[in-house]
């Protein structure tokens, strides 16, 4: 790394760690209370980001985790009502998991959550810094460096 990228990399790690710090608490208070684990978090994110449910060996691959320990997980939330299990009606050896109503409304709260406080943040912001930061993220946001990479995601 540069001394320009650890500067880039310090910095944006404080911006992020301030943006999320402006957000309301109380829907980590309800993660908190579930007692969700970091991985478990990341399970419930990914479901949530999904068109459908997943089968566990396709949830591993996409955490970088291992079959066992991602089943050892969605044992965990199972039992705290966050996720659902069933059977893949085409082959009753994979199951598929998917978010339950309670795991949908409290990956709901974080989103919501974070939204806020970007709001936030960007109604602080002033009209010139607005636009300076919008036109340093277009080139940002229409290249590839914040898109996930297919090649990538099949090497798993």
């Amino acid at each position: 790394m540069s001394k320009k990228s650890d500067e880039l990399y310090e910095a944006l790690g404080e911006f992020f760690q301030r943006i999320f710090s402006l957000a309301e608490s109380s829907s980590m208070d309800r993660m908190i209370e579930l007692d969700v684990s970091f991985t478990q978090a990341r399970t419930m994110f990914l479901l949530a980001h999904t068109d459908g449910p997943l089968p566990i060996n396709e949830i591993a691959s996409q955490l970088g985790l291992s079959v066992a320990a991602t089943g050892r997980t969605i044992d965990q939330l199972v039992k705290l009502g966050i996720v659902e299990r069933q059977e893949n009606p085409d082959d009753r050896r994979v199951k598929l998991v998917s978010l339950s109503p309670t795991g949908f409304e409290v990956a709901d709260q974080q989103i919501d959550q974070k939204r806020r406080a970007v709001r936030k943040f960007v109604d602080r912001l002033s009209a010139t810094e607005a636009e300076n930061l919008t036109q340093a993220l277009r080139p940002i946001l229409a290249g590839e460096s914040l898109r996930t990479s297919t090649k990538a995601t099949h090497e798993h």
